[in-house]
């Protein structure tokens, strides 16, 4: 079957401002989705103190969101390369509701990981989708394209711990309900969204099928594996870092410095804030100057930055973690892309694998993480964790793919 991810696009300014449109939409998807997904870490100091959790309880309810979002994402993305579901998205984010009442009425721990559970089952159905028609609707600049996608991802990211101080923190579990009326706002987004897909996949059916053609690989098989592995490295060192910050960084600032949960969650959202605001960055710049010195940059130039945050005053961190965050978070944009190029035709199983990996490694890694701050304190996590950009050394070996192209075409 004909993939629709190489699907030509129709020029002109009328489709132009259509695939805009299109991006739009999806970016203002992510944020829903990620606004309501954030909810749970930005909850963990009111559900710990509510349910007497420890932190190794803690990093179970990440794992159980992440573990459903990983494993299920590249299942996804291999099913939908070869039979698109232009609604699955709506489908998703239809999940991710029933696991956001059943967080705000949750009385018991186990409770708590179904809800957790089910909205990373939401995740994982909305991503590589969600990916596939961000670069189907992105008129060749890949880069740009997946950049606007997973800023809307970050900034509602952002919200959902600013949000929770200002909604739910004052007045309890149950006000969580109120953010249903988001998942509500999304599904029809997304509808509308998933629309416009089974349009294009009509029109994608129609024309010849030398045209869809997927491209050959840029690398030996050899070299490309290597390269994929080195790129679920970097994917590791990035989120694992991320995780002891999205999940941690309150605790760190109360623990350290005596702030208020409210103070905390609003420093929380000043680093997240950073994550969306580098996001945008990434891809244009991996379109105009090559996605490995964006990945290099953007993993290894952070790493003088999370060294010195363990050591820092209130007022440094703060500035260290907007930093970190703007830096770091031009990276994923970048990977996604470059990941994408190596294997030709799927983009599907590519962007389920990644997403998979990123939530996977983040969910495992919050799970650790709280184990081992349970054993020996949340400062020494921090302290432990500032090491992890230093393996973005590992770019070194990524081949150049804009020179590899260029070498063909000469």
């Amino acid at each position: 079957m004909d993939r629709p991810s190489s699907a030509p696009v129709p020029p002109g300014p009328a489709g132009d401002q259509t695939l805009l449109r299109v991006l739009l939409a999806l970016s203002f998807s992510h944020l829903l989705n990620d606004t309501i997904q954030s909810l749970i870490p930005a909850l963990y100091p009111l559900l710990k103190a509510s349910f007497q959790l420890t932190f190794a309880q803690i990093g179970l309810i990440t794992f159980a969101f992440q573990a459903t979002a990983s494993l299920l994402q590249p299942l996804v993305g291999v099913y939908t390369d070869r039979r698109p579901l232009p609604y699955s998205l709506a489908a998703g984010m239809g999940i991710t509701l029933v696991g956001l009442v059943l967080l705000s009425q949750a009385a018991s721990f186990p409770a708590l990981l179904l809800a957790s559970a089910l909205v990373g089952t939401g995740s994982s159905i909305f991503h590589p989708e969600a990916s596939r028609l961000a670069r189907l609707a992105s008129g060749g600049k890949h880069g740009f394209a997946q950049s606007l996608f997973q800023v809307g991802g970050n900034f509602g990211s952002s919200l959902g711990p600013l949000l929770a101080a200002l909604v739910v923190v004052p007045r309890g579990q149950a006000h969580v309900l109120w953010f249903s009326l988001l998942a509500l706002l999304g599904i029809a987004v997304l509808a509308k969204v998933g629309g416009w897909y089974r349009k294009s996949l009509a029109g994608h059916h129609a024309q010849p099928a030398a045209a869809h053609a997927a491209r050959p690989a840029p690398l030996p098989k050899r070299q490309t594996v290597v390269a994929l592995a080195i790129l679920m490295v970097l994917i590791f060192s990035k989120y694992i870092y991320l995780v002891s910050l999205t999940s941690y960084y309150t605790f760190y600032l109360i623990h350290q410095f005596g702030l208020s949960v409210q103070q905390a969650q609003f420093h929380l959202f000043f680093f997240l804030f950073a994550v969306a605001a580098g996001t945008i960055i990434g891809g244009p710049l991996g379109d105009r100057y090559g996605r490995k010195y964006v990945i290099w940059i953007s993993i290894l130039g952070v790493a003088p930055f999370t060294l010195a945050l363990p050591y820092a005053s209130l007022p440094w961190v703060v500035a260290l973690t907007v930093i970190i965050g703007l830096v770091l978070a031009s990276a994923f944009s970048a990977i996604l892309v470059y990941a994408q190029e190596l294997v030709p035709g799927r983009v599907g199983l590519i962007a389920g694998l990644f997403f998979g990996l990123a939530f996977g490694v983040a969910g495992i890694g919050s799970a650790l993480l709280g184990k081992l701050a349970d054993h020996t304190g949340i400062y020494y996590v921090f302290q432990l964790c500032s090491f992890l950009p230093l393996l973005g050394l590992l770019t070194a070996f990524l081949p150049n793919l804009e020179k590899v192209a260029a070498d063909r075409a000469s």
